[in-house]
């Protein structure tokens, strides 16, 4: 009896997950589907279940229309440089959080956490009234720069270095490791897989960023992916088998980053969960 109900519990269990699987693989699938149709196939009745042969002629149009191999590179760059500067800020302000005791650090922490509730669209008037002060609209600092001290990203990498032994740094001290060597040596390289987290976390966001980008993009050579992509979107006619391969094109950046990291991703995250 208990096998059987063991089993049962099994097959309930892949049941559910395989549903959830082909919840979440069935939209994507249809992506790619679309972005092979053109757009008066995409909306026939019945929908189109099996890619066509408008491939090509779709990333012309989006190449045309949207340059949008210059915008894929600036997306890169873009979200590129932001990972590797917003990942030293929250790592080194994990680290002060995690390790270092100083007057009203929890103070200090609690206001922090705030950003993690306030909403994003709260800042936006401030931000750019700065932005225009500081002469940087249409530049890619200005999408860049607001954005470094991530909340979450500093949570995460709190957690992650709380977990750390004290033990092992006071030995670093004692052996002669200033608090640069003691960091880059001793601190960071058990905190990989906190890392590719971080990393990835922060891709992903930049890359999928678009309301902030929207509004200090001025011209159309700056824009990135998502910019892009809602620029070909117009008041009589708008192309959406373009659109569906731009978009289609865009998640292959994402897909790669995550694979490439993904068993440090969730090592990280799990990592994070490790309270003090």
């Amino acid at each position: 009896m208990t096998a059987a109900r063991h089993r049962g519990r099994s097959i309930l269990l892949t049941s559910g997950l395989a549903i959830a699987l082909a919840a979440v693989l069935i939209p994507f699938y249809w992506l790619v589907v679309a972005a092979t149709h053109s757009s008066g196939e995409i909306f026939d009745s019945p929908p189109p279940l099996l890619p066509g042969d408008h491939l090509v002629e779709n990333l012309h149009t989006l190449q045309d229309t949207a340059q949008f191999g210059r915008v894929v590179l600036n997306s890169l760059l873009i979200a590129v440089i932001y990972t590797l500067c917003a990942g030293a800020v929250c790592t080194l302000a994990g680290y002060g959080f995690a390790k270092y005791r100083f007057r009203g650090r929890e103070a200090l922490f609690g206001l922090l956490m705030l950003g993690l509730v306030v909403p994003a669209q709260v800042t936006l008037v401030p931000l750019f009234q700065l932005m225009a002060e500081l002469r940087w609209l249409g530049t890619y600092q200005a999408v860049i720069m607001p954005n470094l001290a991530l909340p979450f990203g500093i949570f995460l990498m709190r957690q992650s270095m709380a977990a750390l032994p004290d033990e092992l740094l006071d030995s670093g001290r004692m052996d002669g490791c200033g608090e640069l060597r003691l960091f880059w040596r001793v601190v960071l390289p058990p905190m990989r897989p906190a890392l590719a987290a971080l990393a990835i976390f922060l891709f992903l966001f930049q890359w999928n960023d678009f309301i902030w980008p929207l509004i200090v993009l001025r011209d159309s050579a700056t824009f990135t992916v998502p910019v892009a992509l809602a620029s070909l979107q117009g008041l009589d006619e708008t192309d959406y088998g373009a659109i569906l391969a731009g978009t289609a094109a865009a998640a292959i950046p994402m897909a790669l980053v995550f694979l490439a990291l993904q068993r440090q991703f969730v090592s990280g995250l799990l990592a994070g969960a490790v309270k003090e």
